[in-house]
């Protein structure tokens, strides 16, 4: 099992990179007042038929054929109602998939949100082919990265150019420290 919900971010991402998605949407939403962390992945991947997506969080399924078991989305969904949370998938073979699921961060069971900015970081700028909206709001802040914006912007260098990758990371933790900000 993952330490870190933001791991199970990784993780989840890694999921819709897999089904060829070109569009990816990270969201984390904290409410501090309510205890609740909220975290939702959609992308416009291959999606699931409905034997997988009545099979996905049994643990003795996968569609892999490197492997035998597929533990991330069981262990997730276990992680979440372990909380008093919940875990939702939908998805749609030529659509895509969504993943939502709710923790309880007030219960002792809760993990810790992790460092959101490396992985988010680490899956954008791995990836640079792909186009994500990240969205972190905490209670009434939030704001929103889209590599789409970034990409109009420096044209067609690298997010692996060092001063790329940089702006990128300072921009993603300059901005949730604002958001984490308390008044």
């Amino acid at each position: 099992m993952l330490r870190e919900i933001s791991l199970n971010i990784l993780d989840v991402s890694q999921n819709s990179i897999a089904s060829k998605a070109s569009l990816i949407e990270i969201s984390v939403e904290i409410d501090t007042r309510r205890k609740e962390l909220v975290f939702e992945i959609k992308d416009n991947g291959c999606g699931m038929n409905e034997e997988q997506l009545a099979n996905v969080t049994d643990p003795f399924f996968t569609s892999r054929t490197t492997r035998k078991v597929g533990l991330g989305v069981p262990f997730l969904k276990q992680a979440a109602e372990a909380t008093g949370g919940s875990f939702e998938i939908q998805s749609q073979v030529g659509v895509g998939t969504r993943i939502r699921t709710l923790f309880h961060t007030g219960h002792i069971d809760c993990m810790p949100l992790g460092d959101i900015t490396e992985t988010i970081w680490s899956i954008v700028t791995m990836n640079e082919a792909l186009d994500f909206v990240y969205t972190y709001r905490c209670d009434d802040r939030e704001f929103v990265m889209d590599t789409r914006e970034i990409r109009a912007i420096i044209g067609d260098i690298s997010f692996l150019t060092p001063e790329v990758s940089k702006f990128i990371h300072n921009y993603l933790e300059e901005n949730k420290q604002y958001v984490d900000r308390k008044e």
